[in-house]
């Protein structure tokens, strides 16, 4: 397989994804950090998130983490415990972090909390390190999004 390449259409985290998330993770201690408010579009049952949507916040949460650990990763496998409903309409806080590293295998850990600090799911996956997230110059390093920010403010 090629080194992934992000073309900025995550549904996740893709700017340039008109339906998708667009979440934006930033370093936190030793993992990263998003926050968002999941919109409507997004529930399940009434008032709360579905739960495929809570699981692509944790695994995107893991994803960045293992970016910022300068890893491209990819899901290797995943487990969930949801914990309380994840709100639509509510702010929330998406951490994740490197656990552990064997070769090119990354162990991660990923929490999603309300506002208040109370864990509402929490997952553990294995990812695969596809190479240096330096190795393709695209969204996830940065250069494309900035030049995409440039346009959107030019026009």
């Amino acid at each position: 397989m090629s080194v992934p390449i992000d073309d900025g259409y995550c549904f996740a985290c893709g700017p340039e994804n008109p339906i998708g998330l667009r979440l934006h993770f930033n370093p936190d201690g030793d993992g990263v950090r998003a926050e968002t408010t999941l919109a409507a579009e997004f529930q399940g049952w009434k008032s709360v998130a579905h739960g495929g949507i809570a699981m692509s916040l944790l695994d995107e949460a893991m994803a960045h983490a293992a970016g910022a650990a300068g890893h491209r990763g990819v899901t290797a496998s995943m487990s969930v415990r949801f914990r309380k409903p994840v709100p639509i309409g509510a702010p929330l806080s998406i951490t994740g972090r490197v656990a552990w590293q064997r070769r090119n295998v990354l162990g991660l850990e990923a929490q999603i909390s309300d506002a208040s600090g109370t864990l509402l799911a929490d997952g553990e996956g294995k990812f695969v390190s596809m190479g240096p997230l330096d190795a393709v110059d695209d969204y996830r390093v940065g250069t494309k999004n900035k030049e995409s920010k440039s346009r959107s403010q030019d026009g």
